[in-house]
């Protein structure tokens, strides 16, 4: 009976009923916003990508010195 959890009968049901619940002028700008979606996605994980490797070929600089007093006493921020 359920050989196949999906099959193309199945797909097209879900289809007709999106259409019928949204409606096709919908549609369209639902598919627009999701692509725009996923091209910022994509550009921010690219971009994270890069910058984890550029992070990592580069030595991190010395740690500047924290609590040092200054002239008044007071350690510096």
């Amino acid at each position: 009976m359920l050989r196949n959890g999906l099959e193309p009968w199945h797909l097209l049901i879900v289809a007709i009923m999106i259409i019928l619940l949204f409606g096709s002028k919908k549609l369209p700008e639902a598919a627009r916003g999701l692509g725009k979606s996923m091209r910022i996605l994509k550009s921010e994980a690219k971009a994270m990508k890069e910058d984890g490797t550029a992070q990592s070929t580069v030595t991190p600089a010395e740690p500047a010195a924290q609590g040092v007093p200054t002239a008044e006493g007071t350690p510096a921020h």
